[in-house]
């Protein structure tokens, strides 16, 4: 991984990303193989020694390689906000997003890490070790999807009209909301599926739209986020407004949208 502080243009930070993720994932995938013990944080969600090993690499990645640049990372979430606040880019990280899948051993958790300036997502980088595929983008660059020693391809968002509907939906935390907003869309083909492949199957033109209609903090949205813009969508709040990133205390998302067409206003349908 060459050694790069140039971090003027944060596409010049982008092989760095990709590199640290790529490095956090393969730990996990061992850890993964290997077993591994359960514990729980103080809101219940389970922690692995994958989450912890992975958060180490990352931490240890960005003090060598952007030391200049703070990081967020969902294992280190007690900064406080005083001086956060004072943070003009920061790298944002889920060492594992997709514990639950982790557990489960069905492959659907990634590695997510963003950069963020002026507390918009303008690189983003979605790793799934065990699938072997990685999401990328940078602003202004477009997004892509590689596939193990595949080339990167280019990939776009879908212009809305398919019928069904086709949704994303989480494996693990499908509740009543989403039940009604299922109920109002009309025909629709559910897909379900772990961490944030949800919003990068929008990002690729295999979803319409992923409603997140329960709790999500800003590690599991920002690094998507950046692949689903540039591939040509949006991820928004139920007011339709984009997300930004370190404007308050509390790091919890508010309910959102990811969906590939910008003309459609799915508020509609809540």
């Amino acid at each position: 991984m060459p050694k790069d502080n140039t971090t003027a243009d944060p596409c010049a930070l982008q092989r760095v990303a990709i590199d640290v993720a790529i490095s956090a994932g393969k730990r996990i995938l061992e850890i993964y193989e290997q077993g591994y013990r359960i514990e729980h944080k103080e809101d219940e969600s389970p922690l692995t020694e994958a989450d912890m090993a992975a958060h180490a690499i990352i931490d240890d990645g960005f003090a060598e390689f952007t030391p200049e640049i703070p990081v967020l990372s969902e294992e280190s979430a007690n900064i406080p906000f005083d001086e956060r606040a004072r943070w003009q880019r920061y790298w944002l990280v889920d060492p594992l997003d997709g514990t639950r899948e982790f557990i489960k051993r069905n492959g659907e958790f990634t590695v997510n890490i963003a950069l963020i300036d002026n507390h918009e997502p303008v690189l983003g980088v979605v790793y799934a070790p065990v699938l072997g595929v990685y999401y990328y983008a940078c602003r202004g660059q477009g997004a892509f999807k590689r596939e193990g020693v595949s080339p990167a391809e280019r990939i776009h968002t879908r212009p809305h009209g398919h019928i069904p509907v086709t949704v994303a939906g989480s494996r693990s935390h499908r509740g009543d909301s989403l039940e009604r907003f299922l109920a109002k869309l009309g025909e629709y083909e559910l897909i379900s599926m772990g961490s944030a492949l949800k919003t990068c199957l929008v990002a690729e033109g295999k979803a319409d739209v992923y409603p997140r209609l329960g709790p999500t903090s800003e590690w599991d949205t920002a690094a998507a986020q950046c692949v689903l813009e540039e591939a040509g969508g949006l991820l928004t709040d139920m007011a339709m407004r984009p997300f930004r990133y370190n404007e308050k205390e509390e790091l919890l998302n508010p309910h959102f949208f990811a969906f590939g067409d910008p003309r459609v206003d799915w508020s509609r349908y809540l």
